[in-house]
């Protein structure tokens, strides 16, 4: 059984109508701010860019991470607008996994022709 199946489920699904309106092409923040608006309609409980404590060795650093949403209280969405995804931004989302000791991500990318997503467990 997937962990936050139906969450994440309808969170793809947001994505998936603001990519059908909006399709590739424009800057992060602009999807970041449809995919908001999509959220509110579907009745999908968020926080954006909420600051998460980031710990090296049990000590606080003073920097903290910044993820583009966290949805359910469980869930963090990183959104990209690029040609392609790469391992870098997966790379990347699992350290936000390990860093904010969350579980679940979804790594969006609406820069491509047809919306990709990856599902990513920590």
């Amino acid at each position: 059984m997937l962990l936050y199946k139906e969450e994440v489920y309808r969170i793809v699904g947001a994505a998936m109508e603001v990519h059908s309106h909006l399709g590739p092409g424009f800057f992060e923040a602009v999807y970041q701010e449809a995919f908001e608006i999509e959220l509110n309609f579907r009745s999908i409980p968020y926080l954006r860019e909420e600051p998460l404590d980031i710990y090296y060795k049990r000590v606080k650093l003073k920097k903290k991470y910044v993820p583009d949403f966290i949805c359910y209280d469980s869930i963090i969405v990183e959104m990209k607008a690029m040609s392609a995804l790469q391992d870098v931004h997966q790379a990347q989302l699992l350290n936000y996994l390990k860093a904010s000791k969350m579980r679940v991500g979804v790594l969006i990318n609406f820069g491509e022709t047809s919306l990709a997503y990856k599902r990513m467990i920590y």
